[in-house]
């Protein structure tokens, strides 16, 4: 398997985490390494990640995460209770689909540029729907059936490898988390859980310092 993301990409940093709790190996390929147009010729979305299979191509972090689970079902990464199962998807898909959707670079670029509301209009924007979102997310932990240590279980999975590239996104894009301390509770016992650990910008090796 080769996967074609970068340090900072939180949707790569998705299927690392999950890669890693499950115990894959893989071969990591910087995007921003390739030479001008091989990425696009390779994933003609031109998104990240992407995952090479056997010469074939996964993209989307959804598709990419589904066929590791289906694959390599264990340790599971979805309860096993029906709905409990969907409500995780639930919470990753508003990370994904609603959050992570607005907030990336290249639509605060387009706001910031193409429609004139300047960086400061474009930080005030991504701040609002990050907030939106987050106190979302915090509502749905609040209704769960049992204070479980990790999102949807006793041990992180597919809501969880969502949530925390998502936190750190909205640290980095200037969103105050401090009103949603169930999120925070359940990043800090994440954080330091290799799977999550070694899936850290940090920890890539086209890492270059600059803040994650």
């Amino acid at each position: 398997m080769r996967l074609y993301t970068y340090q900072r990409n939180s949707a790569g940093e998705r299927v690392r985490i999950a890669l890693n709790l499950k115990g894959i190996a893989y071969d990591y390929v910087s995007v921003p390494g390739l030479p001008p147009g091989a990425y696009e010729r390779i994933n003609p979305q031109g998104l990240m990640p992407a995952l090479e299979v056997d010469g074939r191509i996964i993209a989307q972090s959804a598709a990419i995460l589904a066929f590791l689970e289906e694959g390599w079902p264990t340790p599971p990464l979805l309860p096993a209770d029906p709905v409990t199962r969907a409500q995780a998807r639930a919470f990753a898909a508003h990370i994904a689909a609603e959050m992570h959707a607005l907030t990336v670079n290249r639509v605060r670029k387009y706001l910031a540029g193409d429609l004139g509301l300047g960086e400061a209009g474009a930080a005030r924007w991504t701040v609002h729907w990050l907030g939106r979102g987050f106190a979302a997310l915090e509502a749905a932990l609040a209704a769960r059936p049992e204070p479980w240590p990790f999102c949807f279980g006793d041990a992180p999975g597919w809501a969880d490898l969502h949530l925390i590239p998502q936190l750190r996104n909205g640290r980095r894009l200037g969103c105050d988390l401090a009103a949603y301390p169930r999120l925070l509770e359940i990043e800090a016992r994440c954080v330091d859980l290799e799977p999550f650990r070694l899936a850290r910008p940090e920890h890539q090796p086209d890492y270059n310092g600059e803040p994650s």
